[in-house]
């Protein structure tokens, strides 16, 4: 996740195991989604939650097309990354207004994942599940 203060330095870490995760999220959750009707927000990866400014970019976002805002957000990453993209995933939840309730934080290499909920904080159980999708991210990959 980029945030707009971090646009100066863009190097790019995007091997190719941390964007199959993006896509399988993606992916699964675009079935729920485009065809199957079983959650109500659209995920989009990569994408600027917002669009009028410069805003930071989660690797996956779960955008509400009616409210324009995003509930929940994903990062993947490598091990090196987890504590600094919880602090970000924590960051925008906590200081950001863009109805942002669930952030997870998946580390592919060990594979765990952390989770973060607005007014409750860190999570200790279900670290996958998405109590506003109602689905195990988990169950996706």
């Amino acid at each position: 996740m980029i945030f707009p203060g971090e646009l100066v330095d863009l190097r790019i870490n995007t091997p190719k195991e941390h964007q199959r995760i993006i896509s399988k999220l993606t992916t699964g959750l675009g079935v729920l989604f485009y065809h199957e009707g079983s959650i109500d927000l659209e995920p989009l990866p990569e994408t600027m939650i917002d669009e009028g400014q410069t805003s930071p970019v989660p690797d996956v976002s779960l955008y509400n097309n009616k409210t324009y805002q995003t509930p929940v957000i994903i990062e993947v990453c490598h091990p090196n990354g987890v504590k600094n993209d919880f602090k970000k995933v924590q960051r925008l939840i906590d200081e950001f207004d863009y109805g942002t309730v669930e952030g997870f934080v998946y580390d592919y290499i060990n594979n765990s994942w952390q989770k973060y909920v607005k007014g409750s904080g860190t999570q200790t159980e279900n670290l996958s599940f998405s109590k506003v999708l109602n689905v195990d991210l988990a169950n996706l990959l």
